[in-house]
This record gives C-alpha cells, structure tokens and sequence, in this order.
C-alpha cells in the first residue's frame, strides 16, 4: 500500500481592508459643496468692507482725488466730536429705543390677543402681518402722502370731520412721524416673535394655575412675562440690528431735516453731498461695529432659546 503524498499549498495572500479616508478629508468633502457660497459671501461683503476700512483712514475727499492723505484715526475723532455727527448719533439712538420699545409693547398686545381663539383669526393674523410685507420705501411714502399731507392727508381730513386743528405734522413733530411709520411697520415683527413665544408656553401650568384661582393678571404677571424673556430680548435686539441701519424713513419722509438725520442718513451726506469719502466710510465702520455687537447679543439669545427647547424635548 503506496501512501500519497499531497504538495503543500502556498498560504493565501491576506485581504486588506480599504483604507478609509481621515477625519479631516471627510470634513473637507462635506465642506466643499460650501465653498463656492463662502468665496462669493467673501467677495461681496468682506472685500468691500476692508476697502471702507482702508479708506476711512485717509483725508479724501472725491473732488479732489489727487490731494488725498493719511490720517490716521482723524476721521473717527471727527465722528465723535463734530456736534453734527454727534447729533446724529444721539438720533439714531432715541429713534431706535422709541420704535424698538413702541413695537414690542404693541406687539405683545397683539400677539395676546392672537394667542385666543375667535372666528376669523387666521384673516385678522394676516392683515397685521401686511405692514412688515410692505416695502420701506412704499411704507415711508404711504405715510408722508397720504396719511401726513396737511391738505389731503387722512389725519388732517379726521380732524377737520370733528372740527379739529390742521397741523403740519412732519414740520410739527418730525421725528414723531418718522417714528411712528417704523413702529407701523415693525409691529408685525414683533407680534410674530412674541405669538411663537405664547404658543411654545406649557399649558399645564397654566391650566394648574386657572384651578387654584390665579387672575389673569397674576397668570400674566408669574407665568407668561418670565416665559417671553428671552422672546422679548430676541425681538428687541433684532430689531435695534435693522433699526440703526433705517434709512429709508428718514430720507423718504424728512430728507434728513429738521433734527431727524440718522447715523446712515449722515454716512449718505457725507458721501454723495460732500464727497468726503474718508469721513462717510469711518461712519459707516462705526455703524458696522455697533451692528456687530447688537448682533452678538442676539445671537447668544437665540442659542439659549434653543438650549432651553432641547433641554425640554
């Protein structure tokens, strides 16, 4: 009986696994589709912004291009100290707190009243959302035309139906009026933000509180006002954001006169009226500056709206 032998066979070759590609390559593909948006964002903004910032640093004014210096931080210091330029920032302050502090308490009105259910709720809803639809430059005209005009304007036309004066209400009370058309459109906004901040409310304890005969008031007062906090601080610094930056209003209605030029009314001034290219630039950097940190505020409240709905989820 032979015995056979068999031939050793040759060990397979080990199967390597595919390489996958690092962290950092994979965060780098997800971003990619991105980056064409970023350029274009930083092109269009950025780009322009660094020129302002170059340019408020230098005594140029375009009349004169050949005769243009460095100045350092001259520019800022005329900003700051120039009694005209100081009056317009102390505008833009006062016209910015009064629409700011007007649209919020209207829109909180509006927004309990929302919060309740009637018939045609839906319909009254949209036509107090209409004024924030309406363009500024449209908005500011409505209310110059046909509300402010002292001979066919409708306050005046009310007035003279009841035997009332006829004031000229833009020379009377100027900045009144162009208050009074932001806060007709900014109320919408308002309302919406403070509406969100009803309906995210936690019935129960409301409903607990009806049980142990809390008022209204009270229920108001403990329950409803603490919740709308950070409803009410969102509303407010975004509307300072758009507010400080109007320019619309002021140019539409006033032109810019009689004590209602705004910062960005000044920054316009100075560039197509006086052609001082380095002043109007170093007012609109401190316009942009003071946007910036109003923003920073409103954006640490928005995150800590969203915290406190995760933390509830």
């Amino acid at each position: 009986m032979t015995a056979t032998t068999t031939a050793p066979t040759a060990a397979a070759p080990a199967v390597r696994a595919p390489k996958r590609p690092s962290g950092r390559l994979r965060a780098w593909a997800t971003r990619a589709p991105l980056l064409p948006a970023l350029i274009f964002m930083i092109a269009v903004t950025q780009l322009p912004f660094v020129a302002t910032l170059v340019i408020s640093f230098f005594d140029w004014n375009s009349l004169y291009p050949n005769t243009r210096r460095f100045t350092g931080f001259a520019n800022y210091t005329e900003v700051l100290t120039d009694t005209d330029l100081r009056q317009s920032v102390w505008t833009t302050v006062l016209l910015t707190a009064a629409v700011v502090l007007a649209s919020l308490i209207l829109g909180l009105g509006l927004a309990l009243l929302l919060d309740r259910r009637f018939r045609g709720r839906g319909i009254v809803r949209t036509l107090l959302i209409a004024p924030f639809l309406v363009v500024p430059v449209a908005a500011a005209l409505l209310w110059k035309h046909v509300l402010y005009n002292p001979e066919y304007g409708l306050f005046n036309g009310l007035l003279q139906y009841v035997g009332g004066p006829q004031p000229d209400w833009i020379s009377n009370t100027p900045l009144l009026a162009v208050e009074a058309s932001l806060v007709w459109q900014w109320t919408p906004f308002m309302m919406l933000i403070l509406l969100a901040g009803l309906q995210s409310r936690d019935q129960q304890q409301t409903e607990a509180a009806k049980v142990d005969g809390a008022s209204d008031w009270q229920i108001f007062r403990h329950l409803t006002l603490p919740h709308l906090r950070r409803y009410l601080e969102l509303g407010a610094l975004l509307g300072s954001i758009y507010i400080v930056q109007n320019f619309d209003a002021v140019f539409t209605i006033t032109s810019g006169g009689l004590g209602t030029a705004n910062l960005p009314y000044t920054v316009y001034q100075s560039f197509y009226q006086a052609h001082e290219n380095g002043l109007a630039s170093a007012a609109g950097v401190l316009v942009v500056i003071g946007s910036i940190i109003i923003a920073t505020f409103a954006l640490r409240v928005v995150s800590s709206l969203f915290r406190e709905e995760a933390s509830r989820a």
